[in-house]
């Protein structure tokens, strides 16, 4: 039985397409959104949970009166995007919920004992370390549901932990890889938005341009299979068909293939440790001619170089990085800066804080709200 935070996007509506393919292995209990409530209630009349939750809850009455007379318990606020992710029913929860606000629902789900099928990488992020003994504590699991991380999980089922060599992500490099410092500078929205490979939200495809996703998935991966940071590589591979690898101690390398399609890191998030047959796009390796790996270019893209930073500092500086990243891709999708202007906010931003470790949801999301005004008072120079 499973709860998909954040049905309405990428991996929300893919997920649900998983679900309706595996058919009665699959039961969604609960469903919620942001504030696409119309797609919300298309999506609950469809596969009808036992609720559904909008945060925004401006539109909540509409939501009510769509789904009246179905039984379906409707919530608003993040109180019932919290329910969602503890409802008792459910023994899966899919934290799909872009950016910060997806956190007090990881800690939620986990509180609750449930598997937590991970998308939502800014939980690991901004408090890994409590995260990831959360889970232990409960004696639960965080199954990764990013390309990159899921490859990795599969791959690291070939060795002992104690085996690892390095950990390698991969990386598309971004519609910019190959553009001059100059010509960066002149990217527009509507350039930064359309990625060679994948199709994402607005927020992920403009970390993918910057790179900065890269980042957040170092810190991610640091925690998610506690690594150190200076064992993390990135690698880039324009064709996206490589989703990550892992070296062992031997010097044997194992690696992930797939079709670009997030269905596949979704199913095997659900079903793992088995593996169903999938509706997934199938790799066709007689036409794969041409695969390619470069180190990337932290001159250009500079904000890579954050995300081993705060991976190796750890304490606070994970949130203050994604907060900062968060502000400055809103500000540039509004125009407000250039495109490399995003990095340079995240940099000053992570220059200017002093992690501490917190001891819980609270300290981190005090660094989360004062990285937000650093980073607007960089932009408007108070």
């Amino acid at each position: 039985m499973i709860a998909v935070l954040g049905s309405t996007g990428s991996i929300g509506t893919n997920t649900l397409d998983v679900a309706a393919h595996l058919g009665d292995r699959i039961e969604i209990v609960a469903l919620t959104a942001d504030s696409n409530w119309e797609l919300l209630a298309r999506q609950a009349r469809r596969f009808e949970p036992i609720m559904v939750a909008l945060t925004d809850a401006s539109h909540l009455d509409r939501l009510e009166t769509e789904l009246s007379g179905t039984g379906i318990r409707v919530m608003g606020g993040e109180e019932g995007l919290i329910a969602a992710a503890s409802l008792d029913e459910a023994d899966v929860v899919v934290g799909a919920v872009v950016g910060a606000a997806g956190l007090p629902a990881s800690i939620a789900a986990l509180e609750s004992g449930k598997t937590l099928a991970l998308a939502n990488k800014e939980s690991l992020v901004m408090a890994g370390e409590y995260l990831t003994g959360l889970a232990a504590d409960r004696g639960v699991e965080i199954i990764p549901i990013d390309s990159e991380h899921s490859a990795i999980y599969q791959c690291l089922r070939a060795g002992k932990p104690g085996e690892v060599a390095r950990l390698i992500l991969t990386a598309s490099g971004g519609p910019f890889r190959e553009f001059s410092p100059g010509e960066l500078r002149h990217v527009t929205p509507e350039m930064a938005l359309r990625h060679p490979t994948w199709q994402m939200g607005a927020k992920v495809t403009i970390d993918s341009a910057t790179l900065t996703n890269k980042a957040l998935e170092i810190i991610e991966a640091r925690w998610l299979f506690d690594v150190p940071p200076d064992r993390i590589d990135v690698l880039v591979h324009p064709q996206s068909i490589v989703h990550s690898m892992v070296e062992f101690c031997d010097g044997s390398v194992v690696a992930q293939l797939g079709a670009p399609d997030m269905r596949g890191p979704i199913q095997y998030a659900l079903t793992s440790p088995d593996r169903e047959s999938a509706g997934a796009h199938r790799l066709d390796l007689t036409e794969m001619r041409n695969l390619t790996f470069e180190p990337p270019d932290t001159e250009r893209f500079p904000g890579l170089l954050l995300g081993w930073r705060a991976a190796a500092e750890g304490g606070t500086l994970g949130a203050v990085l994604n907060a900062a990243n968060e502000v400055a891709v809103n500000m540039f999708l509004d125009r407000q800066i250039n495109f490399t202007a995003i990095t340079s906010i995240a940099r000053s931003t992570v220059d200017a804080h002093s992690p501490i470790h917190p001891a819980g949801l609270e300290e981190v999301m005090a660094a989360d709200r004062w990285a937000r005004e650093a980073a607007r008072a960089a932009v408007s120079g108070d």
